[in-house]
């Protein structure tokens, strides 16, 4: 099967209840989801982190779960983002030196905290977003805010504005393979703002986004340049060999130093020889740590991604990986 068609067909199976349950019932399922997932709760996720960090890398950590439309289960999730800076505080030093939560930040999706709600639901996860900057800014973290479907970029943006005012480090999404990304891309490389690049995940029509691999790869290369020119501080989310080798030559001709002034993101599971690579030739590499029960989703747009992790989760389902 075609990459495009087969990576269409992976997303359509990330929204089918019939396959999740194939795929959560399958006995090898917990073994897969553990090479991309740091666990199913937040003694885990601490306990992934840690291990990370001690290897010089600095993680980035997702409590899986989107589109709320419960306000309670929003302010769960708050309380499940605050428990965890607080669990990241409590968990101490790493190697005597340095506090653990001062290596990582906190990514967020806005829709997980209230802002797909009919009513009032961007000013709820406002709110709620600035309860977990306050509580990242208490014990030295940051966050980052995670981008969605091309619906809620523009919603997205402004509680990114608002947000700023008072957490001037908070971390913004941006997907290049939205068309409208490199004008974004102009917007925030500013003094202080912080954006990670990342290609995208979600599935959109082609009057919003390129469509073809090729397409993609360029908008990405022209958002990179943007970014290493600005004033920002630019956090690289690719896998792909040949991006991050034009990220780094790019910081270079721009005069941006590694490990200070830009960064690399790589998602948990994928690629760690090259995380470690890149953070022993002075890079800041953060792993992108996803955990929590709500991993079904996840786990398919990754493997979506790439053909080679649906190849290595296919085998294991039929009991060869």
């Amino acid at each position: 099967m075609p990459p495009a068609l087969l990576r269409s067909a992976v997303l359509a199976a990330s929204r089918s209840a019939r396959v999740e349950r194939l795929v959560s019932s399958a006995p090898v399922s917990r073994d897969v989801v553990r090479r991309f997932v740091g666990g199913p709760d937040r003694t885990s996720a601490v306990a992934a982190a840690r291990e990370l960090i001690a290897t010089g890398l600095t993680v980035s950590l997702d409590h899986l779960g989107e589109d709320c439309t419960d306000r309670d289960r929003a302010r769960a999730v708050v309380t499940e983002y605050t428990e965890l800076l607080r669990a990241l505080a409590e968990a101490g030093l790493v190697e005597r030196v340095e506090p653990l939560a001062a290596r990582a930040e906190v990514s967020v999706k806005l829709s997980a905290i209230g802002q797909a709600l009919p009513v009032d639901g961007e000013k709820l996860a406002l709110d709620h977003a600035r309860a977990i900057c306050r509580a990242a800014a208490d014990v030295g973290a940051t966050v980052t805010l995670d981008m969605e479907d091309h619906t809620t970029t523009d919603s997205t943006l402004g509680i990114l504005r608002e947000l700023r005012v008072d957490f001037p480090d908070v971390g913004a999404v941006l997907q290049a393979y939205l068309r409208r990304t490199e004008g974004d891309c102009r917007d925030l490389a500013t003094a202080g703002s912080r954006v990670r690049l990342c290609k995208g995940a979600y599935r959109e029509p082609e009057s919003v986004a390129y469509t073809k691999r090729l397409d993609v790869d360029l908008s990405y290369v022209r958002c990179l340049n943007i970014l290493m020119s600005g004033a920002g501080y630019p956090m690289i989310a690719t896998h792909d060999p040949r991006l991050i080798e034009i990220a780094a030559e790019r910081a270079k001709f721009h005069g941006k130093s590694a490990g200070s002034e830009f960064e690399f993101q790589l998602l948990y599971g994928i690629r760690p020889d090259e995380q470690r690579r890149l953070a022993e030739n002075q890079h800041t590499v953060r792993v992108y740590v996803p955990y929590g029960a709500q991993w079904y989703g996840y786990l398919m747009r990754r493997l979506a991604e790439r053909p080679a992790n649906l190849a290595f989760f296919a085998r294991a389902v039929a009991g060869r990986g």
